[in-house]
């Protein structure tokens, strides 16, 4: 069952892809995982897998994200180091 999304902490886009952003928070628990955020919709996604940890209801605006990502996913994790400390463990 995939889980409700819930936001806090200090958060940082890492990209935009119109009106949706790619984001990864500050003090964020583990695994390492992104948002996606966009107009109606919230998705948490693990950064190694790209498997959904949490979502609210999806549009297909965040499959676009998802291929971003899966192509940029060195940034994504060089923003969770940054972040979160590299071996973060949450």
């Amino acid at each position: 069952m995939v889980q409700q999304v819930h936001y806090h902490n200090v958060m940082g886009t890492i990209h935009r892809l119109g009106r949706v952003r790619i984001v990864v928070y500050a003090g964020d628990h583990a695994p390492p995982h992104f948002h996606i955020q966009g107009p109606g919709f919230a998705v948490a996604v693990d950064l190694e897998t790209l498997g959904i940890l949490a979502s609210s209801p999806q549009t297909r605006d965040h499959e676009e994200a998802l291929r971003w990502a899966a192509a940029n996913r060195n940034a994504i994790r060089d923003a969770w180091n940054r972040l979160n400390g590299e071996g973060h463990e949450g």
